[in-house]
């Protein structure tokens, strides 16, 4: 019986670790734990998008347990995963991170305050922009603009996880996608 149970489970453990392994092309070493991490986040970002499409029910608490994930992964623990060269198949960064190592790093920090924001606001669902001093529909973001994924409040610029929490969550979270959005494009190779 113990052998039966003992051979059963080193085949479920290989069957799910070859799983593993194929989700991301044979992935090894710094590159797979970087598209896990990618996987986190975005998994995180459908569930919330989900929310906004109406495909789900709004919640707050899922809102903020997202907006942790995608912060546990930005900043320094993005940048630690792209050590230079590490190009290994099947990554799908473009050797451009480390001649624009400023550029990535300052998308990956500013990754980190712009989730810190979206937890923030994660009760701001259904509140008017002009209730939480916005300036008008002025936000600033642009996915092509590489570090344009601010907005005003008040009549200053917004940089500070505090100030995001003061916006409309769904705001917040445009500016979490175009920051995202703006490292794919710049830093990503486009999928076959």
């Amino acid at each position: 019986m113990f052998k039966k149970s003992a051979k059963y489970l080193i085949a479920v453990g290989l069957t799910v670790s070859t799983a593993v392994v194929m989700a991301h092309g044979g992935a090894t070493g710094i590159v797979k734990e970087r598209m896990d991490a990618m996987g986190d986040m975005k998994d995180s970002m459908k569930e919330v998008s989900d929310m906004f499409k109406g495909k789900a029910p709004y919640d707050a608490n899922k809102v903020r347990a997202a907006a942790d994930v995608i912060k546990g992964h930005s900043g320094n623990a993005l940048t630690k995963l792209f050590p230079e060269g590490s190009l290994q198949h099947p990554t799908e960064a473009k050797a451009i991170i480390w001649d624009e190592w400023d550029r990535f790093s300052k998308l990956a920090d500013h990754l980190g305050t712009l989730s810190e924001g979206l937890a923030n606001a994660a009760e701001n669902k259904d509140t008017p922009i002009e209730e939480k001093g916005m300036m008008g529909n002025s936000s600033m973001m642009g996915g092509g603009n590489m570090m344009g994924n601010s907005a005003v409040m008040g009549g200053h610029m917004v940089h500070t996880a505090e100030e995001y929490g003061k916006m409309p969550v769904e705001m917040v979270f445009k500016m979490v996608t175009d920051n995202c959005s703006s490292c794919h494009t710049r830093f990503r190779k486009e999928k076959e």
